[in-house]
């Protein structure tokens, strides 16, 4: 029933959005690790992390993981992944968290519930279950379910992540920059929807190196732009980058 309806109204109206937070940060870290996109995938999470921490092992220093985004929707563990991403990170390791157009998607749908969300049709549903949240086609209990059964603190961290963090000579945001503007002057709708192909990134010749999810490849290309979004609720593969000093380096959760 809830995709006849989606067939013949329009998707709620979207409530006006507060500009997210824009992070730029002193490179004082032995080794960062960018993470992409983990759609609701916990279990590949937590055994990157597990390569994560144990590649940093041998280093001294502060280190810092980066999640580009995207925590929710698709895969099965949504809400678990959200927990995870809440408590602490591993010991000897800072985390920052990006916002992703469907974290976006998640919050618009908290502070505005409607059964022709087109959000639902694009994992949502799959989130909401994992809060034990079913829909029909009765608005009004599903206010109630949403209210009752998704954490505020959930809806809180979605809701106050930065869009974009810059380090040193390295940009992170969950779908990439405008190429063609400053790092100062670079859209949230940019940095949590936009896709390479609408830019020409050949001729990209700027002082950071891009480093981004959002949109799925098969494998992970170094350059001047790294995509880390393996579509790991098909692929079961969830990617890392290692950047030191000394370069760029993948790691894989199998």
């Amino acid at each position: 029933m809830k995709s006849f309806f989606r067939q013949f109204f329009p998707s709620h109206r979207k409530m006006p959005r507060k500009p997210r937070r824009r992070l730029q940060l002193e490179n004082q870290y032995s080794s960062i690790y960018a993470v992409g996109d983990v759609h609701g995938c916990l279990d590949q999470l937590l055994r990157l992390e597990e390569k994560i921490v144990a590649d940093a092992a041998e280093r001294d220093g502060d280190k810092l993981i980066v999640m580009l985004g995207d925590y929710i929707d698709r895969g099965p563990s949504s809400s678990a992944v959200l927990d995870h991403l809440t408590a602490p990170p591993p010991p000897g390791f800072q985390r920052i968290c990006l916002a992703g157009n469907h974290d976006q998607m998640f919050v618009d749908f908290y502070d505005a519930p409607s059964i022709h969300s087109d959000w639902l049709g694009l994992g949502g549903d799959e989130t909401l279950a994992s809060y034990g949240v079913y829909l029909d086609d009765d608005l009004h209990p599903l206010r109630t379910q949403i209210k009752t059964l998704v954490p505020i603190d959930h809806i809180g961290f979605l809701r106050d992540l930065p869009s974009m963090v810059t380090l040193g000579a390295f940009c992170f945001a969950h779908a990439g920059i405008d190429p063609r503007r400053s790092l100062d002057n670079q859209d949230d709708e940019v940095l949590l929807t936009s896709r390479p192909h609408e830019f020409e990134w050949e001729s990209y010749s700027g002082q950071y190196t891009v480093i981004h999810g959002h949109t799925p490849v098969k494998e992970v290309r170094l350059g001047s732009r790294v995509n880390l979004d393996l579509k790991v609720y098909e692929s079961g593969r969830l990617a890392a980058l290692r950047i030191k000093e000394d370069g760029m380096t993948v790691l894989l959760s199998d």
